[in-house]
């Protein structure tokens, strides 16, 4: 990267821009690209399987290893907490370490954390198996804040122009079919109580290919040629600067808060679910199956949104014309969820929520790398994932304290032994708060896309250097065939693209009258 940095700077100077010779070179893919986003987006689903793994065996994993259910339910919290602290971290390691070594810093987290978690089911006692569970999920929960941020830096450094909303959007959907694959999976293993460590050792498999694939695979952080203008210029804000950078930038704060709030909102509904739909007598299978198209959904939404994106380039018209349904969709289910015998319209309800709220978040990830262009990657993206995590903490600790219990006619199918909760008042924030942020995106967000503009030219940054071919320096200018009228230099450094080495008199006015 540092050399990629050198040539930039070199090309700006007056020694090396004199020929076209000395230009950068044609950028230029390869086809490697596609096993490094192979081993980011194995290593995903594999980190989101493993989040997710203890939750829909909660009670058998409980009994069997004489636990509370609150410690078996902080087996799945610990990852939002450590991703807030160590995110900021993660960041680091991603813009100065390089991609590379913070997926195969990641890959071996991962692997190890998964390992860790098998140790109470070895044939010695162990003392505390609760020690060993969490330290596992802490470890994969660390390789978690690697993982999210990988995929906007991915598409920018190794995927050309037309293909990085595309490649963005299969790493980013690994995760939530990672956390599809666990629900399903879990269950359909655990029986009974004597089948949690074949669970655990299945699980293992997907980490440990993962971790191997990254370490012997991946060769370097960034192609030797740059397959885009702004691969060339990516990272190139230091990390400290690059976060005061995104802070003073309004459009990125606007869309980090917003689309961070619209994070809290879905992990709260995912998380909650089960519960929600029980108290209105929905079974455990029907909210399962209901959590089920809500992903599969969101995964197809994302993506034909990111074919689409691609070509057109609308990132913002996507981003608020997906936010705008979700808000309409958030509002239908907080209505009907309250409703008995409501199943295929809370089915539709939840698949669309998924295709119109899930589907956007790889191109919100694109969105914020343009907006906040040169700043590396994986601060703007890292960035959203901290702020919704920790949004998404205060949304659920919110939503559980609005609940109430139910005093009227009961038809729940709630296990918890206790009296049925009434969820209105909190279904009813949590359609206002998605409502809320959409609004605020869409009246208030509007952004350059910068990173498209220095691709095309049109950037005035100095650290860009043109790489067409017929770019040649002032120095070579020929005279103006008019007599005695000789332009400023000034001026000739400034003229942007091919009009600066016009030839005749009236090109070189055009492009002086464009300039003022």
């Amino acid at each position: 990267m540092a050399g990629t940095m050198d040539r930039l700077e070199d090309c700006n100077s007056p020694e090396t821009s004199g020929t076209a010779g000395d230009a950068m070179p044609s950028p230029r893919v390869y086809a490697r690209r596609w096993v490094f986003l192979l081993v980011v987006s194995l290593l995903s689903c594999s980190n989101a399987m493993l989040w997710l793994s203890f939750a829909p065996v909660a009670d058998t994993i409980a009994q069997h290893f004489f636990l509370s259910m609150d410690q078996v339910n902080w087996l799945s919290l610990i990852y939002f907490v450590l991703s807030i602290p160590f995110g900021m971290a993660a960041i680091w390691v991603l813009d100065s370490v390089g991609l590379r070594g913070a997926t195969i810093l990641g890959a071996w987290l991962n692997f190890s954390g998964s390992v860790l978690r098998a140790v109470p089911c070895l044939p010695v006692r162990i003392p505390s198996p609760f020690a060993f569970f969490m330290s596992g999920q802490s470890l994969c929960a660390l390789a978690q804040t690697l993982v999210v941020s990988s995929p906007a830096k991915l598409a920018a450094l190794w995927f050309p122009e037309h293909q990085r909303a595309t490649a963005n959007m299969i790493s980013t959907m690994s995760n939530p079919l990672g956390l599809l694959i666990a629900n399903v999976l879990s269950p359909a293993l655990v029986k009974k109580a004597e089948d949690i460590p074949m669970m655990l050792g299945i699980y293992i498999v997907p980490a440990a290919l993962a971790c191997l694939l990254a370490t012997v695979c991946l060769w370097e952080s960034v192609p030797p040629t740059p397959p885009s203008t702004g691969a060339a210029n990516s990272t190139s804000e230091s990390f400290l600067h690059g976060l005061k950078l995104l802070i003073q930038n309004k459009a990125y704060v606007i869309l980090a808060v917003c689309f961070g709030g619209g994070i809290g909102v879905f992990s709260s509904f995912s998380a909650l679910l089960e519960q929600i739909l029980c108290a209105s007598g929905y079974s455990n299978e029907f909210s399962g199956l209901c959590g089920a198209l809500f992903i599969v959904f969101g995964i197809l939404g994302a993506l034909l949104l990111g074919l689409y994106v691609d070509r057109t380039k609308h990132f913002t018209e996507a981003t608020k014309i997906g936010l705008c349904l979700t808000s309409m969709t958030s509002v239908a289910f907080a209505l009907v969820s309250q409703l008995q015998g409501q199943t295929l319209a809370l089915a539709a309800i939840c698949s669309l929520f998924g295709l119109f709220g899930f589907s956007v978040a790889p191109v919100v990830m694109e969105l914020a790398v343009e907006c906040s262009f040169p700043v590396g990657e994986g601060a703007s993206a890292g960035l959203i994932f901290v702020l919704g995590q920790a949004e998404g903490m205060l949304i659920m600790l919110l939503l559980t304290a609005l609940t109430v219990r139910r005093t009227g006619p009961s038809f729940s199918t709630c296990q918890q032994g206790e009296d049925p909760l009434d969820w209105t008042v909190s279904l009813l924030l949590l359609a206002g708060l998605c409502t809320l942020f959409t609004c605020v995106l869409v009246i208030f967000f509007n952004t350059p896309y910068r990173r498209l503009e220095a691709e095309s030219g049109r950037s005035s940054s100095p650290t860009m250097c043109a790489r067409d071919p017929r770019t040649v320096s002032p120095t070579q200018v020929p005279p103006l065939e008019t007599p005695g009228l000789t332009p400023p230099d000034e001026a000739l450094k400034e003229a942007p693209g091919p009009a600066s080495v016009s030839t005749g008199h009236s090109e070189w006015a055009e492009t002086m009258t464009r300039d003022i």
